[in-house]
């Protein structure tokens, strides 16, 4: 089982390890960041965040038995007029893959989203070669809205994304 904690100054090194290769930072940050990861991006990317009244809660996936950080994930965008948010930045670490973590910490983040900040509505987008990452997110109730087509060049390579959601409605009947 993992528990989310607030990603901190004290995690950017390890997160850095882990993001070790151009596609994987695009993976998993879209174009929010440029490889390598630096120090500089991310005390950009917390510096406004979890914080009362923050559009941004970013956290790192615990595993509560070996006390080990096995993940990172954001819940980003939330408009609290519109009741909207967006999960992002789900990353895994490699050898910790395929235990469901993945799945948990998205179950987490609705929790978080829908229990404690009243959100109605939750997104994500995905590439749509990360099937595994598809699944994981159908298994916690999101639906493929649409395909945005060749939205990112990955060297000689177009990469395609799936837009997804949750309503609350929709994981409250689950």
């Amino acid at each position: 089982m993992l528990t989310l904690e607030f990603f901190e100054r004290e995690d950017f090194n390890l997160l850095m390890s882990w993001i070790d290769s151009p596609e994987t930072t695009l993976k998993w940050s879209g174009p929010a960041f440029d490889f390598p990861l630096t120090i500089e991006q991310l005390n950009a990317y917390i510096r406004d965040a979890n914080q009362e009244g923050s559009e941004e809660f970013i956290y790192k996936a615990i595993e509560q038995e070996t006390g080990e950080v096995v993940g990172h994930i954001s819940l980003g965008k939330v408009d609290r007029q519109h009741e909207t948010g967006r999960i992002g930045k789900v990353f895994v670490k490699e050898g910790a893959r395929g235990n469901g973590y993945g799945r948990e910490m998205v179950e987490l983040m609705l929790k978080k989203g829908f229990n404690e900040l009243s959100l109605n509505r939750i997104s994500l987008g995905v590439f749509d070669f990360n099937t595994s990452a598809i699944k994981s997110y159908e298994k916690a109730g999101f639906q493929k809205e649409g395909l945005f087509r060749e939205v990112r060049k990955m060297k000689d390579t177009y990469w395609s994304s799936y837009e997804m959601s949750i309503l609350k409605r929709e994981w409250l009947q689950r």
